[in-house]
């Protein structure tokens, strides 16, 4: 990879110069989410390339793609252990409310864990339009920022010692379960989430190997695109438009900076 740390600033405008402190990375986080959309257009396509740091730079900073959450928090890992924080992978498993239980294709969550100054936070910019934008604690405070309030609660599990929960600004009236994770068993290295980056691209249930979704989280709410409609959560409450294919590529171009064919 050739200047990670400079080309990662350029892509999501952030200030070439800044050294990353836990009291900066609020806004860096929130620059990522902005820039960075969250989409399975690759996983679509089929590829199947294992996960390596010049692969996610190529497809993240090179191209300009978004991805899920093995890209999107894969580069993010990168970019600050590069800026010498003190940063590791984690698998989690999503908990699905439609079915009352988490996902069948396991453990296929990346996230983060930060260490700094003898606390743990967990940092994800890879899970859709439910994006803490902030570093969230392990010892179980509650952070707010502009997407709702979320939380990390030490309870075992068959996925791990913790669960992640959030409750969503203009969605959620009461907590609920975004995932389970584990922090006693590190991810050495990007390729090592290859695995689930091929249960995710092949499995029959995957949410994510079916139909196009891109999702944005910004300042003011959310949004996310399918072929068939783009609906938008702001404080004003929720618009969704019924869309064409050619409003389908309009919105792709405008609102996630990606160009379908």
């Amino acid at each position: 990879m050739k200047d990670l740390n400079r080309k990662f600033r350029e892509r999501i405008n952030f200030p070439i110069d800044n050294p990353i402190t836990l009291e900066n990375v609020d806004d860096l986080l929130e620059k990522t989410a902005s820039s960075l959309p969250f989409e399975n257009l690759c996983t679509l396509s089929g590829d199947l390339n294992n996960l390596s740091d010049s692969y996610l730079f190529e497809k993240v900073i090179e191209r300009g793609e978004g991805g899920l959450c093995y890209d999107l928090n894969g580069i993010l890992y990168l970019f600050l252990k590069e800026n010498g924080l003190d940063v590791q992978l984690v698998r989690g498993s999503v908990y699905i409310p439609d079915l009352k239980g988490f996902s069948p294709t396991g453990r296929t969550h990346a996230a983060i864990l930060l260490n700094d100054d003898g606390e743990r936070y967990l940092v994800d910019t890879g899970f859709g339009g439910n994006l803490p934008l902030r570093p969230v604690p392990m010892d179980g405070s509650v952070i707010h920022s502009p997407n709702g309030e979320f939380r990390v609660k030490k309870e075992d599990s068959e996925f791990g010692d913790y669960f992640f929960e959030m409750k969503l600004k203009y969605k959620d009236l009461d907590w609920r379960i975004g995932y389970a994770f584990d922090s006693r068993e590190p991810v050495e290295n990007v390729s090592d989430l290859s695995e689930m980056k091929n249960i995710i691209t092949e499995h029959p249930q995957s949410p994510f190997n079916k139909k196009p979704l891109l999702t944005r989280v910004t300042s003011d709410g959310s949004m996310v695109l399918t072929e068939t409609s783009f609906t938008h959560w702001t404080e004003d409450g929720v618009r969704k438009e019924e869309i064409n294919a050619d409003r389908y590529r309009e919105l792709a171009k405008e609102f996630y900076n990606i160009d379908i064919k």
